[in-house]
């Protein structure tokens, strides 16, 4: 698989689950801090949650560019909402694992046209392509 990255990101962290993260080129700071569900005080944000909002934002943008490039599906609505909600577990095999559940909100689109939208969209997210076949994704409809 070849990429040709049309962007590159930058991002640190110090002091891992319970550091600081910083976005180069951008004053934001963040707080990191482990779950209380995993052990920690929950002070801060921690690694699932900002991947929650990254691939919410994302999935978004998969729904609108497979829009532009399929005229059968339908527009994505100015309201879309697109909630993210990301596990972290122990995995079968060792070590630990993700699972993610997106729910869609899309008002005024038909279901069966959202289905199709949302399936189009899993096939350009790059969150999705990453990590197809090894996190367990589902997707639902609100």
């Amino acid at each position: 698989m070849s990429v040709s990255p049309l962007y590159t990101a930058h991002g640190a962290a110090t002091g891992g689950r319970d550091g600081k993260g910083t976005i180069t080129g951008s004053d934001v700071i963040l707080n990191l801090a482990t779950p209380k569900e995993m052990g920690g005080n929950g002070n801060g944000n921690n690694p699932e949650q900002l991947f929650a909002v990254g691939y919410s934002a994302c999935y978004i943008g998969a729904m609108q560019y497979a829009a532009t490039q399929d005229s059968s599906l339908p527009k994505v609505p100015a309201d879309v909402k697109v909630e993210a909600a990301v596990g972290i577990g122990p995995r079968e095999a060792g070590g630990f694992g993700l699972t993610v559940s997106l729910t869609v909100t899309l008002p005024g689109v038909d279901k069966s046209e959202a289905e199709r939208l949302t399936a189009a969209a899993h096939k350009i997210c790059p969150y999705s392509n990453a990590v197809r076949g090894n996190v367990d994704v589902q997707t639902a409809l609100s």
